[in-house]
């Protein structure tokens, strides 16, 4: 599991490759993500948008941004937490995310809350180290 803590507010994240969803033959390999938000500050906070950077096995990489995630904008309380899972394709065997979220308080102050780096690997990956 990766853990990255901003302002109290802790962002766990569980990646899992899904042999199911892959064809390596079609280099087309898939993960699903799964991401808890557990808010240990003392005010309300929501989710308005997501910035992911993906890394591909080449070091290729791809932004994304968009309003809120998976079709949601949470409102997380004081001592709440939110759980959503995702997916992401790639079309190599391994990469690497990262990010964040604009979460704003109930006063209307607006900070990124930090998503920490995760590797994406899936499980017939060789490494050699030199």
């Amino acid at each position: 599991m990766y853990r990255a803590v901003t302002r109290q507010i802790e962002v766990l994240v569980e990646p899992e490759f899904l042999p199911e969803r892959s064809s390596p033959e079609k280099q087309q390999f898939f993960w699903a993500y799964s991401i808890t938000i557990v808010n240990g500050g003392p005010d309300s906070v929501q989710l308005k948008t997501r910035h992911w950077v993906i890394t591909d096995g080449f070091g290729q990489q791809q932004e994304v941004r968009g309003e809120g995630v998976v079709g949601e904008q949470p409102v997380i309380g004081p001592g709440e937490r939110y759980e959503y899972t995702s997916g992401v394709p790639l079309t190599t065997s391994s990469g690497f995310m990262t990010g964040s979220y604009q979460m704003v308080t109930e006063d209307g102050e607006a900070f990124d809350l930090a998503i920490p780096l995760f590797s994406l690997d899936s499980p017939d990956i060789r490494r050699t180290l030199n």
